[in-house]
Protein backbone atom coordinates (compact mmCIF):
# COMPACT_ATOMS: atom_id res chain seq x y z
CA UNK A 1 0.00 0.00 0.00
CA UNK A 2 1.13 3.99 -0.57
CA UNK A 3 1.02 5.83 2.34
CA UNK A 4 -1.85 8.96 2.30
CA UNK A 5 -3.24 11.40 4.98
CA UNK A 6 -2.72 11.69 7.98
CA UNK A 7 -0.21 9.77 9.93
CA UNK A 8 -1.60 7.36 12.83
CA UNK A 9 2.31 7.61 14.68
CA UNK A 10 4.51 10.45 13.82
CA UNK A 11 8.08 10.24 15.57
CA UNK A 12 10.42 13.32 15.30
CA UNK A 13 13.84 13.39 16.54
CA UNK A 14 13.51 10.59 19.24
CA UNK A 15 16.39 10.26 21.37
CA UNK A 16 16.84 7.51 24.23
CA UNK A 17 19.94 7.42 26.19
CA UNK A 18 20.35 5.42 29.32
CA UNK A 19 22.56 6.83 32.16
CA UNK A 20 25.71 4.79 33.28
CA UNK A 21 25.97 5.46 37.07
CA UNK A 22 29.35 4.20 39.45
CA UNK A 23 29.38 4.76 43.09
CA UNK A 24 27.59 3.22 45.84
CA UNK A 25 26.98 6.08 48.17
CA UNK A 26 27.55 9.18 45.75
CA UNK A 27 26.05 7.99 42.51
CA UNK A 28 27.51 10.05 39.53
CA UNK A 29 26.76 9.24 35.99
CA UNK A 30 29.97 8.50 33.52
CA UNK A 31 28.67 8.42 30.67
CA UNK A 32 25.27 6.99 28.40
CA UNK A 33 23.70 4.28 26.10
CA UNK A 34 22.87 5.47 23.38
CA UNK A 35 19.89 3.59 22.75
CA UNK A 36 17.91 5.18 20.50
CA UNK A 37 19.74 8.73 19.06
CA UNK A 38 17.45 10.84 16.45
CA UNK A 39 15.04 8.63 14.94
CA UNK A 40 12.31 9.55 12.43
CA UNK A 41 9.29 7.88 11.23
CA UNK A 42 5.63 7.41 10.40
CA UNK A 43 3.08 4.99 10.88
CA UNK A 44 0.10 4.97 8.53
CA UNK A 45 -3.47 3.86 9.38
CA UNK A 46 -3.96 0.08 8.08
CA UNK A 47 -0.19 -0.26 7.39
CA UNK A 48 2.55 -2.41 8.72
CA UNK A 49 5.93 -0.75 9.50
CA UNK A 50 9.02 -3.44 9.64
CA UNK A 51 11.70 -2.45 12.01
CA UNK A 52 14.85 -4.55 11.46
CA UNK A 53 18.17 -4.61 12.36
CA UNK A 54 20.30 -6.64 14.44
CA UNK A 55 20.10 -7.25 18.13
CA UNK A 56 21.26 -4.17 20.46
CA UNK A 57 20.28 -1.76 17.72
CA UNK A 58 17.65 0.06 19.39
CA UNK A 59 14.07 -2.05 17.68
CA UNK A 60 12.95 -2.86 20.79
CA UNK A 61 13.61 0.55 22.87
CA UNK A 62 11.64 2.65 20.19
CA UNK A 63 9.22 0.56 20.32
CA UNK A 64 7.75 0.73 23.79
CA UNK A 65 9.31 4.55 23.71
CA UNK A 66 5.63 4.66 21.19
CA UNK A 67 3.93 3.19 23.85
CA UNK A 68 5.40 5.44 26.53
CA UNK A 69 6.25 2.28 28.14
CA UNK A 70 9.53 4.21 28.56
CA UNK A 71 10.13 8.31 29.09
CA UNK A 72 11.75 9.91 26.17
CA UNK A 73 14.94 11.97 26.38
CA UNK A 74 13.87 14.06 24.03
CA UNK A 75 11.91 14.29 20.39
CA UNK A 76 8.34 13.64 19.90
CA UNK A 77 5.69 10.91 19.70
CA UNK A 78 1.97 12.04 18.12
CA UNK A 79 -0.64 9.71 18.68
CA UNK A 80 -3.48 10.65 16.06
CA UNK A 81 -2.21 13.99 15.65
CA UNK A 82 -1.82 14.44 20.25
CA UNK A 83 1.54 14.86 21.09
CA UNK A 84 1.93 11.82 23.72
CA UNK A 85 5.46 12.62 24.55
CA UNK A 86 5.18 14.62 27.76
CA UNK A 87 1.84 13.87 29.13
CA UNK A 88 0.99 12.98 32.41
CA UNK A 89 -0.15 9.15 33.49
CA UNK A 90 -3.85 10.45 33.86
CA UNK A 91 -3.44 11.95 30.46
CA UNK A 92 -2.30 8.82 28.57
CA UNK A 93 -4.66 7.06 30.44
CA UNK A 94 -7.51 7.21 28.02
CA UNK A 95 -5.22 6.56 24.91
CA UNK A 96 -4.08 3.27 26.33
CA UNK A 97 -7.02 1.93 25.18
CA UNK A 98 -5.66 2.36 21.22
CA UNK A 99 -2.00 1.49 21.50
CA UNK A 100 -1.55 -1.66 23.11
CA UNK A 101 1.65 -4.27 22.55
CA UNK A 102 2.38 -8.07 21.96
CA UNK A 103 5.72 -8.93 23.70
CA UNK A 104 8.55 -11.53 22.57
CA UNK A 105 8.82 -14.00 24.90
CA UNK A 106 5.40 -15.73 25.46
CA UNK A 107 6.58 -17.85 28.62
CA UNK A 108 7.84 -13.96 30.68
CA UNK A 109 5.13 -12.01 29.41
CA UNK A 110 1.80 -13.96 31.12
CA UNK A 111 1.58 -14.06 35.00
CA UNK A 112 2.01 -17.68 35.77
CA UNK A 113 -0.12 -17.41 38.78
CA UNK A 114 -3.40 -15.95 36.45
CA UNK A 115 -5.34 -18.06 34.27
CA UNK A 116 -5.55 -17.28 31.12
CA UNK A 117 -9.05 -15.66 31.06
CA UNK A 118 -7.74 -13.35 33.92
CA UNK A 119 -4.86 -12.94 32.01
CA UNK A 120 -7.17 -11.98 29.06
CA UNK A 121 -9.71 -10.14 30.90
CA UNK A 122 -7.54 -7.56 32.63
CA UNK A 123 -7.74 -4.85 30.52
CA UNK A 124 -11.23 -4.94 30.58
CA UNK A 125 -11.49 -4.43 34.11
CA UNK A 126 -8.55 -1.77 34.52
CA UNK A 127 -10.23 0.40 31.72
CA UNK A 128 -14.19 -0.77 32.68
CA UNK A 129 -15.34 -2.11 29.76
CA UNK A 130 -16.57 -4.81 31.03
CA UNK A 131 -17.60 -7.39 34.58
CA UNK A 132 -18.89 -10.45 35.23
CA UNK A 133 -20.62 -12.69 32.45
CA UNK A 134 -20.63 -9.76 29.76
CA UNK A 135 -16.34 -10.22 30.53
CA UNK A 136 -16.44 -13.92 30.85
CA UNK A 137 -18.00 -13.98 26.68
CA UNK A 138 -16.01 -11.40 25.47
CA UNK A 139 -12.94 -13.59 26.88
CA UNK A 140 -14.29 -16.20 25.35
CA UNK A 141 -14.71 -14.37 21.97
CA UNK A 142 -11.30 -13.56 21.79
CA UNK A 143 -9.70 -16.83 22.54
CA UNK A 144 -11.99 -18.66 19.93
CA UNK A 145 -11.11 -15.31 17.85
CA UNK A 146 -7.45 -15.89 17.89
CA UNK A 147 -7.67 -19.93 17.51
CA UNK A 148 -7.69 -21.11 21.30
CA UNK A 149 -10.46 -23.20 22.76
CA UNK A 150 -12.87 -20.89 24.86
CA UNK A 151 -13.52 -23.71 27.33
CA UNK A 152 -9.95 -23.75 28.59
CA UNK A 153 -10.30 -20.43 29.86
CA UNK A 154 -9.57 -21.72 33.61
CA UNK A 155 -6.40 -23.07 32.75
CA UNK A 156 -3.16 -21.93 33.34
CA UNK A 157 -0.11 -20.20 31.15
CA UNK A 158 2.05 -23.54 31.57
CA UNK A 159 -0.83 -25.47 30.40
CA UNK A 160 -0.57 -24.62 27.37
CA UNK A 161 2.45 -24.38 24.22
CA UNK A 162 4.75 -21.49 23.39
CA UNK A 163 2.58 -20.76 20.48
CA UNK A 164 -0.77 -20.90 22.42
CA UNK A 165 0.81 -18.57 24.62
CA UNK A 166 1.28 -15.82 22.51
CA UNK A 167 -1.63 -16.38 21.05
CA UNK A 168 -3.33 -14.90 24.75
CA UNK A 169 -1.01 -12.53 24.31
CA UNK A 170 -2.44 -11.33 21.20
CA UNK A 171 -5.79 -11.71 22.78
CA UNK A 172 -4.85 -9.73 25.71
CA UNK A 173 -3.36 -7.15 22.99
CA UNK A 174 -7.15 -7.23 21.51
CA UNK A 175 -9.34 -7.20 24.33
CA UNK A 176 -9.64 -3.17 24.34
CA UNK A 177 -9.87 -3.14 20.33
CA UNK A 178 -6.75 -0.74 19.95
CA UNK A 179 -5.76 1.12 16.63
CA UNK A 180 -2.22 0.53 16.67
CA UNK A 181 0.02 -2.65 18.35
CA UNK A 182 3.68 -2.97 18.91
CA UNK A 183 4.33 -6.39 17.53
CA UNK A 184 7.72 -6.86 19.15
CA UNK A 185 9.23 -9.90 17.86
CA UNK A 186 6.29 -11.95 18.37
CA UNK A 187 7.26 -14.95 15.98
CA UNK A 188 11.33 -14.87 17.23
CA UNK A 189 10.91 -17.65 20.05
CA UNK A 190 8.53 -19.49 17.93
CA UNK A 191 9.27 -22.88 15.72
CA UNK A 192 8.97 -21.89 12.36
CA UNK A 193 5.85 -23.93 11.54
CA UNK A 194 4.11 -22.56 14.29
CA UNK A 195 5.42 -18.88 13.31
CA UNK A 196 4.02 -18.97 10.19
CA UNK A 197 0.85 -19.68 11.81
CA UNK A 198 0.53 -16.65 14.02
CA UNK A 199 1.84 -14.47 11.30
CA UNK A 200 -1.04 -15.48 9.49
CA UNK A 201 -3.42 -15.06 12.37
CA UNK A 202 -1.89 -11.39 12.66
CA UNK A 203 -2.66 -10.29 8.91
CA UNK A 204 -6.31 -11.99 9.09
CA UNK A 205 -6.84 -9.94 12.23
CA UNK A 206 -5.54 -6.74 10.86
CA UNK A 207 -7.48 -6.94 7.50
CA UNK A 208 -10.51 -7.77 9.74
CA UNK A 209 -9.87 -5.08 12.61
CA UNK A 210 -8.29 -2.85 10.51
CA UNK A 211 -5.40 -2.73 12.61
CA UNK A 212 -2.13 -0.61 12.49
CA UNK A 213 1.05 -2.39 12.81
CA UNK A 214 5.10 -1.65 13.81
CA UNK A 215 6.31 -5.00 13.72
CA UNK A 216 9.91 -5.64 14.97
CA UNK A 217 11.97 -8.23 14.80
CA UNK A 218 14.83 -9.50 12.94
CA UNK A 219 14.18 -12.22 10.26
CA UNK A 220 14.56 -10.67 7.16
CA UNK A 221 11.94 -13.16 5.48
CA UNK A 222 9.34 -13.01 7.90
CA UNK A 223 9.33 -8.84 7.77
CA UNK A 224 9.10 -8.84 3.72
CA UNK A 225 6.15 -11.34 4.26
CA UNK A 226 4.13 -8.64 6.56
CA UNK A 227 4.91 -5.26 6.07
CA UNK A 228 4.20 -2.26 3.58
CA UNK A 229 7.29 -0.12 4.55
CA UNK A 230 10.58 -1.22 6.27
CA UNK A 231 12.94 0.86 8.38
CA UNK A 232 17.07 -0.24 8.64
CA UNK A 233 18.04 0.60 12.08
CA UNK A 234 21.52 0.31 12.92
CA UNK A 235 23.45 1.30 16.54
CA UNK A 236 20.55 3.22 17.00
CA UNK A 237 19.65 4.72 14.07
CA UNK A 238 17.36 4.52 10.88
CA UNK A 239 19.53 4.30 7.90
CA UNK A 240 16.99 3.36 5.41
CA UNK A 241 13.51 3.15 5.03
CA UNK A 242 11.25 2.20 2.22
CA UNK A 243 8.43 0.40 0.73
CA UNK A 244 8.96 -3.31 1.58
CA UNK A 245 9.18 -4.48 -2.46
CA UNK A 246 11.50 -1.56 -3.38
CA UNK A 247 13.86 -2.05 -0.12
CA UNK A 248 14.15 -6.21 -0.99
CA UNK A 249 14.90 -5.59 -4.49
CA UNK A 250 16.82 -2.81 -4.43
CA UNK A 251 18.68 -1.79 -0.99
CA UNK A 252 20.70 1.28 -1.74
CA UNK A 253 22.49 1.32 2.07
CA UNK A 254 25.32 -0.46 2.43
CA UNK A 255 24.13 -2.21 5.89
CA UNK A 256 20.89 -3.45 4.54
CA UNK A 257 22.88 -4.86 1.52
CA UNK A 258 24.46 -6.72 3.80
CA UNK A 259 21.71 -8.06 5.88
CA UNK A 260 19.67 -9.19 2.35
CA UNK A 261 22.91 -11.11 1.46
CA UNK A 262 23.24 -12.91 4.85
CA UNK A 263 19.60 -14.47 3.73
CA UNK A 264 20.33 -17.98 2.77
CA UNK A 265 19.71 -19.19 -0.65
CA UNK A 266 18.14 -22.64 -0.60
CA UNK A 267 19.19 -23.95 -3.51
CA UNK A 268 23.18 -24.53 -3.82
CA UNK A 269 23.42 -23.65 -7.54
CA UNK A 270 21.54 -20.58 -7.35
CA UNK A 271 23.61 -19.65 -3.85
CA UNK A 272 26.95 -19.91 -6.00
CA UNK A 273 26.07 -16.84 -8.10
CA UNK A 274 24.31 -15.34 -4.96
CA UNK A 275 26.59 -12.15 -4.22
CA UNK A 276 28.02 -12.08 -0.38
CA UNK A 277 28.90 -9.06 1.70
CA UNK A 278 31.39 -10.06 4.39
CA UNK A 279 31.02 -7.52 7.32
CA UNK A 280 34.76 -7.28 9.52
CA UNK A 281 34.88 -6.33 12.95
CA UNK A 282 32.10 -5.86 15.62
CA UNK A 283 29.16 -3.09 16.04
CA UNK A 284 30.22 -0.41 17.91
CA UNK A 285 29.58 0.08 21.17
CA UNK A 286 26.42 2.51 21.76
CA UNK A 287 28.24 4.15 25.19
CA UNK A 288 30.66 5.73 22.43
CA UNK A 289 29.58 5.44 19.04
CA UNK A 290 31.41 6.44 16.16
CA UNK A 291 31.52 9.99 14.46
CA UNK A 292 30.01 10.88 11.19
CA UNK A 293 28.04 7.73 9.77
CA UNK A 294 27.72 5.36 12.89
CA UNK A 295 28.20 1.90 10.02
CA UNK A 296 31.40 3.64 8.60
CA UNK A 297 33.89 1.80 10.49
CA UNK A 298 32.70 -1.94 8.79
CA UNK A 299 31.33 -0.38 5.52
CA UNK A 300 32.48 -2.11 2.76
CA UNK A 301 32.21 0.85 0.38
CA UNK A 302 33.97 3.08 2.24
CA UNK A 303 36.63 1.06 3.04
CA UNK A 304 36.61 -0.06 -0.51
CA UNK A 305 38.35 3.68 -1.29
CA UNK A 306 39.90 4.91 2.05
CA UNK A 307 41.53 7.40 1.19
CA UNK A 308 38.82 8.96 -1.02
CA UNK A 309 35.89 8.33 1.18
CA UNK A 310 36.65 7.64 4.86
CA UNK A 311 36.86 11.86 5.63
CA UNK A 312 34.02 11.75 4.80
CA UNK A 313 31.82 9.31 6.26
CA UNK A 314 33.99 9.62 9.59
CA UNK A 315 33.73 13.04 10.13
CA UNK A 316 30.10 13.76 8.88
CA UNK A 317 26.70 12.06 9.48
CA UNK A 318 24.70 11.59 6.84
CA UNK A 319 20.90 12.64 6.66
CA UNK A 320 18.21 9.93 5.97
CA UNK A 321 17.25 11.55 3.19
CA UNK A 322 15.32 10.14 -0.67
CA UNK A 323 17.70 8.76 -3.13
CA UNK A 324 14.54 8.09 -4.50
CA UNK A 325 10.59 9.24 -4.11
CA UNK A 326 9.57 6.90 -1.15
CA UNK A 327 13.15 5.22 -0.34
CA UNK A 328 15.24 6.97 2.14
CA UNK A 329 18.48 6.30 3.15
CA UNK A 330 21.68 7.77 5.55
CA UNK A 331 24.60 7.41 3.11
CA UNK A 332 26.90 9.37 1.30
CA UNK A 333 27.87 6.65 -0.97
CA UNK A 334 24.77 4.24 -1.63
CA UNK A 335 25.06 1.01 -3.33
CA UNK A 336 24.39 1.50 -7.18
CA UNK A 337 21.25 0.02 -8.70
CA UNK A 338 23.73 -3.01 -10.56
CA UNK A 339 25.41 -3.64 -7.17
CA UNK A 340 21.86 -3.75 -5.25
CA UNK A 341 19.86 -6.46 -7.59
CA UNK A 342 22.95 -8.78 -7.20
CA UNK A 343 22.63 -8.29 -3.49
CA UNK A 344 18.71 -8.53 -4.05
CA UNK A 345 19.16 -11.62 -5.78
CA UNK A 346 17.21 -10.05 -8.98
CA UNK A 347 19.18 -12.22 -11.23
CA UNK A 348 18.56 -15.22 -9.37
CA UNK A 349 16.48 -16.71 -12.43
CA UNK A 350 19.14 -15.95 -14.61
CA UNK A 351 21.69 -17.34 -12.36
CA UNK A 352 19.11 -20.35 -12.15
CA UNK A 353 19.14 -21.44 -15.66
CA UNK A 354 22.97 -21.21 -15.76
CA UNK A 355 22.63 -23.65 -13.07
CA UNK A 356 20.06 -26.08 -14.52
CA UNK A 357 22.12 -25.31 -17.75
CA UNK A 358 24.88 -26.69 -16.78
CA UNK A 359 23.55 -29.65 -14.83
CA UNK A 360 21.37 -30.82 -17.78
CA UNK A 361 24.91 -30.50 -20.35
CA UNK A 362 25.60 -33.49 -22.00
CA UNK A 363 29.37 -34.67 -20.56
CA UNK A 364 31.83 -34.14 -23.93
CA UNK A 365 32.65 -37.57 -25.19
CA UNK A 366 36.68 -38.44 -25.02
CA UNK A 367 37.81 -38.91 -28.25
Amino acid sequence: MSPNGTPLIEVRNLVKWFPITQGIMFRRTIGHVHAVDDVSFDIFEGETLGLVGETGCGKTTTGRLVLRLLEPTSGSIKFKGQDISRMSTAELRPLRREMQIIFQDPFASLDPRMTVGAIIGEPLAIHRLADGEKARARVQDLMERVGLNPDRHNRFPHEFSGGQRQRVGIARALAVEPKLIICDEPVSALDVSIQAQIINLLEDLQKELKLTYLFIAHDLSVVRHVSDRVAVMYLGKIVELARASDLYASARHPYTGALLSAAPVADPMIAREHKRVILGGDVPSPVNPPSGCRFHPRCPVANEKPDERMATCSGIEPPLADIEPGHAAACHYPLSQKVAEQIAGVDVAQAAVKARGRRTARPKQRD
